[in-house]
């Protein structure tokens, strides 16, 4: 099966997930499916992928790729609801591996339509899925200057937070903004460049579009959720792109995967201590190498987790 696209981390990913012929798999992003193709070419005829995503464009693209294929199961949902999914299929306790491809996929930056970019002009909207809550433009336009600088402030830490939110409030009171260069472009005009040469606006629209998406919410719900997912052995894959997912996920593993803290002194045997680890860490943060970051310069910020259910 030819792939055209290999999704960041492509190869780390499948080796990662250790696909059994018969197992049960869940790409719980789906974007273009680079990922999920090549988990579908290592499964038998007994094997089972499960592939989510919120946008319907990537559920079409889903449909076309993969809809005749009798191992499949393509369902149009955010991946925070994966639980309530997999126990409508009666899968809980029983999937080999679940993997999360976190961010916005290639197909949404390159279309200026969804407004994710400030590289080509569009409608100010951000939604993964278009058809389910507030656009970017709606929510400026109805936010308050203290919560648009808490969202520049938590979700892009942006320290020109406050100035930029207190500009918006100001511009929005004379013309509306909901295009991205109107939005790019007013930031820019009172930011200096930074060093780093990213644009002025960069922290603010990723910050922006976390808040729309309720981003690290939607990551949380998953995460709670897994061990009624998994099976024993069964494996969490995370690839994240900047560091408030990151941090998200990276505590969460260690959490579950460390003993508690007992108080030094007390009286306790070994046998008596419950251990309470739910998960095994099975490596360290992995990147991109050099070779894969010049093909695909979106591969520079991606890190990918690994975890192995244990109890």
């Amino acid at each position: 099966m030819k792939l055209a696209h290999l999704p960041v981390l492509h190869h780390e990913v499948i080796d990662g997930l250790q696909i059994k012929p018969d197992g049960r798999y869940i790409d719980g992003t789906y974007g273009r499916g680079g990922h999920a193709r090549s988990i579908l070419a290592q499964l038998g005829e007994n094997g089972r992928l499960l592939v989510m995503d919120r946008d319907p464009e990537a559920i079409a693209a889903a449909q076309s790729a993969l809809g005749t294929d009798a191992r499949v199961t393509i369902i149009h949902d955010d991946y925070a609801n994966m639980r309530d999914q997999v126990s409508e299929l009666d899968l809980l306790e029983q999937i080999d591996g679940i993997l999360l491809d976190l961010g916005v996929s290639s197909p949404q930056l390159d279309d200026a339509r969804r407004g994710f970019s400030f590289q080509k002009n569009g409608p100010l909207d951000m939604r993964m899925n278009p058809g389910s809550g507030l656009s970017a433009a709606q929510w400026l336009a109805r936010a308050d200057e203290v919560e648009i600088a808490r969202v520049l402030w938590e979700y892009g830490e942006e320290r020109h937070s406050r100035r930029i939110a207190r500009k918006i409030v100001e511009i929005r009171s004379s013309r509306v903004i909901d295009d991205t260069a109107t939005l790019a472009k007013l930031i820019s005009d009172m930011l200096p460049r930074p060093k780093n040469n990213k644009h002025p606006a960069t922290k603010s629209f990723q910050a922006i579009r976390i808040h729309v998406n309720q981003e690290l919410t939607q990551i949380q719900s998953l995460l709670e959720s897994i061990f009624d997912m998994l099976r024993l052995g069964g494996r969490l894959l995370v690839i994240s792109f900047h560091s408030l997912e990151d941090r998200l996920v990276k505590r969460f593993f260690k959490m579950q995967s460390s003993p508690p803290r007992i108080p030094r002194g007390l009286p306790l045997r070994d046998s008596e201590i419950q251990t309470n680890i739910r998960l095994h860490i099975v490596n360290k943060a992995i990147k991109a190498g050099a070779k894969e970051m010049a093909a695909n310069p979106r591969a520079r910020s991606a890190v990918l987790r690994i975890a192995e259910r244990a109890a």
